[in-house]
């Protein structure tokens, strides 16, 4: 089986530190030494396309540039790389959605992948209008997705939901190829969406035990309904020609944290009315000591940064191991990052995606022949500022 691996956009901002913001933290916390222009992350992509990455991650929230917005503008600077555009259904109606990604896809050649956020926080969801609890949030996801699935398939439809409510919608022009569904979430009921909706169940970087039992029961909870969910997850990563070069480096990243800030996201993100969120925590308890949770998955980054909180570091063939072990439970795409992106993708680009290939675990998406070469340590820093 052929592995995905896609990239991040830093649209908050990027830095040689962590550069934090979302899920309870303030908007005004994220920022970078890298302000988030469209040149920058034009850099990104490209370093990210010619590197064999699928797509890229863009994120939501107050803390960041609007993900539609930017990624269109992008991908007129790239050719191949896809865009894995988060977005919250309370923000838009299903129809229009239906239309946007419709259009989206027609104007990018089908480089369109959807990430749906249900919100996890509802003083940022009130900001923007929107007044349910974290139930009714779930389940105004489940009527979106059922409306929007069905426009896609060229229904004409007709919906009176809890939340949601639309008349003989239909869509004008039908996307060329239907984008694919990805979420994630870890309550009963985000689960239980997945199962009904989703292709692509997300999951951030928890041991591997505990990413198996989620698996498990999305699966389970899928095949009652006759589909079939793929798996993947979201990690940082610090990969080096040695592990010492590795570690090193997530010291440095863990020197940069002043204990007033890390206090500070830590009240923010225990507020947070998210799983994924609380797990996240649980995994460090706020403290700097035994971050490294399992071999070469480090919880350091969740201490200043909402969401994904966790790194897999090490040398390139630990982190190539790494990999392959989430693979084998059933792990099929990897949405990676690191600081600062530029640089870091080819870090992994060069340093572990060769290594994976030799494996046959990956193959480059354009059929490019990959050196193996070890990466430079700062590739193109010129041109990042």
């Amino acid at each position: 089986m052929n592995l995905t691996f896609h990239w991040f956009l830093p649209t908050s901002g990027d830095s040689r530190h962590v550069v934090g913001g979302g899920h309870g933290v303030r908007p005004g916390a994220a920022g970078g030494d890298r302000p988030p222009t469209v040149g920058y992350l034009s850099q990104i992509a490209r370093a990210a396309e010619d590197l064999g990455f699928t797509g890229a991650l863009t994120p939501t929230g107050a803390w960041c540039e609007d993900a539609w917005l930017t990624t269109a503008m992008v991908s007129q600077r790239t050719e191949r790389l896809k865009f894995l555009v988060a977005f919250r259904p309370d923000a838009v109606s299903p129809t229009l959605a239906a239309q946007m990604a419709s259009t989206y896809q027609r104007h990018t050649g089908g480089r369109l992948l959807v990430n749906v956020v249900t919100g996890g926080e509802s003083r940022e969801q009130r900001a923007y209008g929107d007044f349910l609890d974290k139930d009714g949030r779930y389940e105004r996801t489940d009527e979106f997705l059922d409306i929007v699935r069905g426009l896609w398939a060229g229904e004409r439809v007709t919906r009176t939901g809890k939340h949601l409510r639309v008349e003989e919608a239909e869509l004008n022009r039908l996307p060329g190829t239907v984008p694919p569904v990805y979420f994630g979430g870890s309550s009963p009921l985000a689960l239980e969406v997945a199962a009904r909706h989703v292709d692509v169940y997300l999951t951030w970087g928890e041991p591997p035990a505990a990413v198996a039992e989620k698996i498990a029961r999305v699966r389970a909870l899928a095949e009652a309904r006759g589909r079939r969910v793929r798996f993947g997850i979201r990690l940082h990563v610090i990969t080096r020609d040695t592990p010492d070069l590795a570690w090193a480096e997530a010291r440095r990243l863990l020197e940069g944290f002043a204990p007033e800030t890390v206090r500070a996201v830590q009240e923010g993100l225990a507020r947070s009315e998210s799983e994924g969120q609380r797990r996240m925590l649980e995994l460090h308890g706020g403290g700097t000591d035994g971050l490294e949770i399992h071999p070469n998955l480090w919880a350091g980054i969740g201490l200043v940064r909402g969401g994904a909180g966790t790194a897999l570091v090490g040398s390139h063939e630990e982190v190539a191991d790494r990999i392959e072990e989430y693979h084998a439970l059933g792990i099929e795409e990897f949405v990676l990052s690191g600081y600062p992106h530029l640089e870091e993708a080819y870090w992994f680009g060069e340093g572990v995606l060769p290594r994976l290939a030799s494996r046959g675990l990956w193959t480059h998406p354009a059929g490019e022949v990959t050196t193996g070469q070890p990466a430079l340590e700062v590739p193109f820093a010129g041109a990042a500022r």
